[in-house]
């Protein structure tokens, strides 16, 4: 099972992720974990990126991309992932087809968190509330000016995705806004049957009217048509016209041997 989760900030994507992986046996696949792993890892990419990072820059696509087909080749990844965070952008996710596609491997579904953004906005406002009433520190990327920022990022960057995945015909939609216990039935339903009927794979054509007629017409011309051997372009009435010959052949010796 390969999957894909989407959906902004705040969805609810790393709860369901670790309930499938704890289902299903697969693997949760994060950019920032497997940046941090390639790192502490020290592979070639990893290093890469750590001078990237080292720089104070961002970590471009293609070496994103290396690192996720790193993390796809590990034993654990055979069975399956679930993809949280990545792809963000279209050519991110041009690029996850590509190194699929050379393993023979292909997702089963991106499934969809459909969220309301004023209620996401409304619930951090009260957990920061909540918060700062029990006297307890509140994160500097926890508040709902970040949540705002990183939602107008989301909507530049990753939402696109949302259209791009539809028109493939593996987007699957699930209201993110349901409880938790909800979300993840209808995600492992979803999963379930992608899984069992597998994108892209052809369904067997349904006989139009016209193709009957066609098939018909080909049986009828076959019919028809003259064994092999036949002698063709004969006249019509030849056959009659030689039997009748044959037969008066015969009688004309029946005749000679009476008289005879």
């Amino acid at each position: 099972m390969r999957l894909i989760l989407l959906g902004p900030p705040g969805a609810g994507k790393g709860t369901q992720a670790q309930r499938l992986i704890a289902k299903h046996g697969i693997v949760q696949l994060s950019t920032g974990d497997m940046l941090r792993a390639a790192v502490a890892a020290g592979t070639p990419v990893g290093l890469h990126a750590k001078s990237i990072m080292d720089r104070g820059e961002l970590v471009p696509d293609d070496v994103v991309v290396a690192i996720v087909a790193e993390r796809i080749d590990q034993p654990d990844a055979k069975r399956g992932f679930v993809l949280d965070g990545f792809p963000r952008t279209v050519p991110q996710a041009q690029a996850l087809e590509s190194l699929l596609m050379e393993r023979g491997l292909k997702l089963d579904a991106v499934i969809e968190l459909k969220v309301d953004e004023g209620i996401l906005l409304r619930r951090i406002e009260k957990r920061v509330a909540d918060m700062t009433a029990r006297g307890e520190k509140v994160r500097a990327d926890d508040t709902p000016e970040v949540l705002k920022g990183r939602l107008a990022t989301y909507r530049a960057q990753t939402a696109p995705l949302v259209d791009y995945y539809a028109a493939k015909g593996l987007l699957k939609s699930v209201d993110g806004m349901a409880s938790i216990d909800e979300v993840t039935a209808a995600i492992d339903r979803l999963s379930r049957s992608a899984a069992m009927s597998g994108p892209g794979r052809a369904r067997p054509r349904r006989a139009t009217k016209s193709s009957r007629r066609k098939a018909k017409s080909s049986k009828k011309t076959k019919r028809m048509a003259p064994k092999q051997g036949a002698r063709r372009n004969r006249p019509a009435g030849a056959k009659r016209t030689k039997n009748k010959a044959a037969k008066h052949k015969n009688r004309t010796r029946r005749r000679l041997t009476r008289v005879r």
